[in-house]
């Protein structure tokens, strides 16, 4: 690469970048372009490999999960009934009633599965606001670094973003129906339980949010150390280059 090739690629990929992290990047840029580096890559495909990554572990995640008993049968990230049902379930355990509050469950998992689907455009939007000092922090950080930091930047924003997508999938799926059984099996006793169906969707999002995030997790550790997984070219180009 000529000297004023590379002054082009800088100026390009460095627009709107902060000085102190121009700095920086103009040194990973030196590594990697000098005789004996590395490797030959630019900023520009750093960020492309990593986003590459988490799109490709998306994709897997989102077909494993949103599948029936992604969730349910999983018992790393199976969704459990919120802890402020807990005391109702075993009174409902007591009388024989002990079925709806399982059924409930049940249901919350297949709200998890079904709206998994559903959320994968926003995963992909969010990907695309990793940035060129991101990725250079990220590219050699431990192997699971892409994903913790976009699970720190992101996660309020897909919360937000999820929770209409949830709130309809409980209904589609029967959870919020189920949940008005159980609670209704309890008889007289139901009439000073709080209503929770609210509390429902915040308990999928979350548990929800989080197995995806365990999987990708692992998916991107995969991308990272095994050479199998890397399925495009630009994936083969940024890992290759750390050596694994």
């Amino acid at each position: 690469m000529t000297k004023y090739s590379l002054i082009f690629i800088i100026t390009i990929s460095l627009s709107g970048c902060a000085t102190e992290d121009i700095a920086m990047v103009m040194g990973e840029l030196s590594k990697t372009s000098q005789p004996g580096g590395n490797s030959s890559l630019t900023q520009t495909e750093i960020v492309s490999g990593l986003k590459e990554a988490l799109r490709v572990g998306s994709e897997t995640v989102v077909y494993q999960l949103g599948t029936k008993d992604g969730f349910n049968a999983d018992s790393l990230i199976h969704i459990p009934l919120p802890k402020s049902l807990h005391k109702a379930r075993n009174l409902a355990e007591k009388i024989g009633m002990g079925s709806h509050f399982q059924t409930l469950e049940l249901k919350l998992n297949r709200a998890a599965e079904a709206a998994t689907p559903k959320a994968k455009a926003l995963f992909f939007d969010a990907i695309q606001q990793m940035t060129l000092t991101d990725a250079r922090n990220i590219l050699r950080g431990p192997d699971d670094a892409a994903t913790r930091f976009f699970q720190q930047k992101m996660t309020p924003a897909l919360s937000r973003q999820m929770r209409p997508i949830v709130t309809s999938t409980l209904s589609e799926v029967g959870a919020l129906q189920a949940y008005e059984k159980a609670t209704y099996s309890l008889g007289p006793f139901a009439q000073v339980l709080p209503d929770y169906k609210a509390e429902l969707t915040n308990h999928v999002v979350q548990l929800g949010m989080e197995g995806i995030f365990t999987y990708l997790a692992k998916e991107e550790a995969a991308i990272r150390r095994n050479p199998v997984k890397r399925t495009s070219e630009i994936l083969r180009r940024v890992f290759g280059s750390l050596g694994y």
